[in-house]
């Protein structure tokens, strides 16, 4: 069973839309295989492009870190916050078909409150110099634990009306 099985591309992609909308942050719909299953993108800040630019960055950091917490999303059948090896705040949301596992949400993008940027290990993973490293993560949005679970909440409720389940107890 594939995503677009059980609503078209565009009814993802409006659900992508509207978690960025309520957000500002990153949200993207995966598939089993952690690949994204629409074109639509929108970057939260300006450090996240310059790091999936690069293919160790895109390898390394970011398609790690969500296929981690996406295989604990799917184990536990709850939302995961975490933060992705560059510092920044990654939500993967679950989603369950009749109680089979057919993809993800994830969200991401910003500074956990009291969060910070891990310049070093970007800079020996991507070698994208730390002074570039500073200036594209000077305005990146902190974003309090609290919000998080209350947008972990919102995608839970917009998977949950379109007849899948975000959470299994």
């Amino acid at each position: 069973m594939k995503l677009t099985d059980i609503i078209p591309i565009e009814d993802w992609m409006a659900i992508e839309r509207k978690i960025v909308a309520q957000s500002g942050l990153d949200a993207n719909i995966f598939d089993t295989n952690g690949r994204r299953i629409s074109t639509f993108k929108h970057w939260a800040n300006r450090l996240c492009p310059a790091i999936k630019d690069t293919d160790r960055g895109q390898s390394f950091i970011c398609a790690v870190a969500h296929m981690n917490l996406a295989t604990i999303a799917k184990n536990t059948g709850q939302g995961v916050i975490e933060e992705c090896d560059a510092g920044l705040l990654k939500l993967v949301v679950p989603i369950f078909f009749k109680d089979k596992f057919v993809g993800a949400v994830g969200m991401c993008g910003a500074l956990m409150d009291e969060g910070e940027i891990d310049d070093f290990m970007i800079n020996k993973t991507t070698e994208i110099e730390s002074e570039t490293i500073e200036e594209l993560a000077e305005d990146i949005p902190t974003i309090s634990r609290k919000k998080v679970e209350g947008l972990r909440d919102f995608i839970v409720a917009e998977i949950d009306k379109i007849g899948c389940q975000a959470v299994i107890s």
